[in-house]
């Protein structure tokens, strides 16, 4: 397999529209290949369009029964939860592909879903964030890290111009 590095989102059970519409958002600005979730709760709320920016447009939003039966091809599944055990985001190093599972702002992960996945992880914080700063926080650790993902150093990497999205 080519060694392409990308990320996509798994959301266990979102609690509303405006969180996953925030979640596309961050998924355009990062990049992110897909976004996946489960549960009825964002089905309900759908029809109130969120995604100011329209990056359902780019970026499939998938809704799904299981996360784990969506694992994408040569993807490593990451918990993005503050548990014990969770290894802190600042010491993580990142697959080269992540599918990064974050759970409901009122709820957490099963167990199940956690013991799946190869890593968990936390962001040290002094209290509890929103679903969508935590996915921006872990997306752009990822993008800041992005020479130092498990496969070592990306060399030719094209620079992308702040200007050209005015």
């Amino acid at each position: 397999m080519a060694n392409k590095r990308y990320a996509c989102i798994g959301l266990y059970n979102p609690k509303s529209p405006e969180n996953v519409g925030s979640v596309m958002r961050a998924a355009g600005c990062y990049g992110v290949a897909s976004v996946f979730y489960t549960g009825k709760r964002y089905e309900r709320a759908r029809d109130f369009i969120t995604d100011t920016k329209k990056i359902h447009q780019d970026i499939p939003l998938i809704g799904i029964e299981d996360l784990k039966s969506i694992l994408p091809l040569g993807c490593i599944p990451v918990a993005v939860e503050l548990v014990d055990g969770a290894r802190a985001l600042p010491e993580y190093t990142h697959p080269d592909r992540a599918l990064y599972i974050f759970g409901p702002e009122d709820g957490s992960l099963d167990q199940e879903i956690r013991d799946w996945c190869e890593d968990v992880v936390y962001i040290p914080t002094e209290g509890c964030m929103n679903l969508a700063a935590t996915v921006n926080v872990v997306l752009y650790d990822r993008m800041a890290k992005g020479i130092n993902t498990r496969s070592g150093p990306q060399f030719g990497r094209e620079k992308i111009d702040p200007a050209s999205d005015r």
